[in-house]
């Protein structure tokens, strides 16, 4: 299979690459995007978009790992504008995407509850009461939350699984900060008896499609972006080692150097595969779900080994925080963190596998 990129998607990540290396302040990056058009890619021509689709997306955040960028990007493009793209009916498309594809707001989604990553049987319940629903129940993990318009938020039903588009303001909403490695806003969200109309959740097709849905676009996401701080980890320390000297030699003239940054390489390449893969197959209308199981257990398994041997053959220059290295590893780590660690997406391969 050829993965080579088309013209528009070799387009798209010169410009994304462009942009972002005019600044490196983030709150000017992320408006570059937004002015070049990059974060409308999704959006249907009558919303002014480009009616790409999640191929097009991919290539963005890729070249956003690639810089180490620290840009609501994942959340904004993999969790909230595929997703409505995709489910929303044309009001909430109306509504919300216009100003997210302006830089101006932001979209996230909860994927997560305590103890349970990517579930896919939520504990926060949506419960019918005088015309309303009304939510409850704690969502971990969430990256923007506090910043968001809507956090899609997967919640269970009396007939199924549902994703609702819930307001961060709204009463009976809690958003605590806790702790990411890159320094990143992420949220616990506790939702205690929160309001929602029929119209603010997504459509869901067939039962647990919205879910499925969002879940592969986080996964499709992650993947990409998980790719591209990759192959920019490894460009980093190749151009280290092949620079700097020791004994009055280049470090990769060593063979222990060579034959550790060549793990690195395989490691990313793996990852690069794996990810392009399945998201050509999600791009395609294939069945994808094994694809992306098989590529998030790669990038969470590969992905912290490849950024330690960095760290190491850079020596003492990897943990100083004027050098980018640091900015890779902990993006990655916080990355592993939201696929559930490598052993949880082995655990959900293993059970896709088996039936």
């Amino acid at each position: 299979m050829d993965f080579t990129p088309d013209d528009t998607q070799a387009e798209i990540a010169a410009l994304t690459t462009r942009v972002l290396g005019k600044s490196a302040d983030a709150g000017e990056q992320w408006r570059a995007l937004a002015e070049a058009g990059l974060l409308a890619l999704a959006l249907p021509p009558e919303l002014d978009g480009n009616g790409l689709g999640v191929a097009e997306v991919a290539v963005v955040l890729t070249e956003v790992g690639r810089a180490a960028a620290a840009l609501p990007a994942y959340a904004v493009l993999a969790l909230g504008v595929l997703p409505v793209e995709a489910l929303g009916t044309p009001r909430q498309r109306a509504e919300l995407l216009p100003p997210v594809a302006a830089g101006d707001e932001v979209l996230t989604a909860a994927l997560h509850e305590p103890s349970t990553p990517l579930t896919t049987v939520p504990d926060t319940v949506g419960e019918a009461a005088d015309g309303v629903w009304q939510l409850t129940g704690v969502k971990t993990g969430v990256p923007y939350a506090a910043q968001a318009r809507r956090i899609l938020t997967p919640v269970a039903l009396p007939g199924g699984t549902a994703v609702a588009l819930v307001d961060p303001r709204a009463s009976g909403v809690e958003v605590l900060r806790t702790h990411s490695s890159a320094g990143a806003p992420e949220y616990t969200v506790r939702l205690s008896g929160v309001r929602l109309a029929d119209t603010e959740f997504l459509r869901d097709r067939s039962p647990g499609h919205a879910v499925a849905t969002l879940h592969r676009f986080a996964l499709a996401g992650a993947l990409a972006l998980g790719d591209g701080l990759l192959a920019g980890a490894l460009a980093l320390t190749a151009r280290h080692v092949a620079h700097r000297e020791q004994f009055g030699r280049p470090l990769a003239a060593f063979q222990a150097v060579a034959q550790q940054i060549a793990d690195v390489y395989v490691a990313a390449r793996t990852v690069h595969l794996a990810a392009t893969s399945a998201g050509w197959r999600l791009a395609a209308g294939l069945d994808a779900d094994t694809e992306l199981d098989l590529a998030a257990y790669w990038l969470a398994e590969q992905a912290p080994a490849a950024l330690a041997t960095c760290h190491h053959l850079h020596g003492g220059l990897g943990v100083d925080r004027d050098y980018p290295l640091h900015r890779y590893s902990s993006a990655v780590k916080d990355l592993g963190r939201a696929l559930g660690g490598a052993a949880h997406r082995l655990d959900r391969l293993g059970e896709r596998v088996a039936g």
